[in-house]
């Protein structure tokens, strides 16, 4: 007599498991307009109106670093230097355009630690080849860093939104990284940035 087979089973718990894990760490809030998707750490993508967002890293810039000086470059002179208890933070995003239209990318962006402070991204000029812009619209099928551009070539593959935080925001975690859609009606991510 032949064996019953266990292995169906087994493989539909597995497949059923894989689904439910891919949607792990990520959330919508409402539906429709005003919504709002978030994200529990960096690396999910997340859905703001019809672009794709993803941090691929976050962290304190030393300016004392070489490897960190090219992220500082093109800084405005009313935004250069710290003050005490102040620090440099990069956030590196990508975004993507999956539609077969020319999207802007989102150009409202701020950073938010648990006791509501608000950080507005540091404007930074032409001469930094990593930062993002939000004034050039994404493709149909592209993505923000552009392909063999030197944001989309470095380690990180992200371009960069630079902060000026204080050393009292990084205590006060996590630190919510908001964006809202360019394109109305507007939608709202928040990711979790990992500091």
């Amino acid at each position: 007599m032949p064996r019953p087979h266990r292995r169906l089973p087994a493989l539909l718990v597995a497949v059923l498991a894989t689904g439910g894990l891919a949607a792990c760490g990520s959330h919508e809030e409402g539906g429709g307009p005003g919504r709002v998707v978030r994200a529990e750490t960096e690396g999910l993508y997340l859905d703001i109106g019809e672009l794709k967002y993803q941090v691929q890293a976050s962290r304190q810039l030393n300016p004392a670093d070489p490897g960190d000086r090219a992220f500082l470059r093109g800084i405005p002179p009313e935004h250069q230097g710290l003050k005490a208890g102040e620090t440099w933070f990069g956030v590196f995003l990508r975004v993507q355009n999956e539609t077969d239209e020319e999207l802007e990318p989102s150009g409202e962006i701020e950073i938010i630690d648990t006791q509501e402070e608000v950080f507005d991204p540091i404007p930074l000029d032409g001469e930094n080849v990593f930062a993002y812009r939000s004034t050039s619209p994404v493709p149909p099928g592209e993505l923000i860093p552009e392909q063999d551009s030197a944001a989309a070539e470095s380690p990180i593959q992200g371009a960069l939104v630079l902060f000026k935080l204080t050393n009292q925001a990084l205590d006060n975690r996590p630190l919510e990284l908001k964006i809202e859609s360019a394109k109305v009606p507007q939608e709202t991510g928040i990711i979790d940035l990992d500091v």
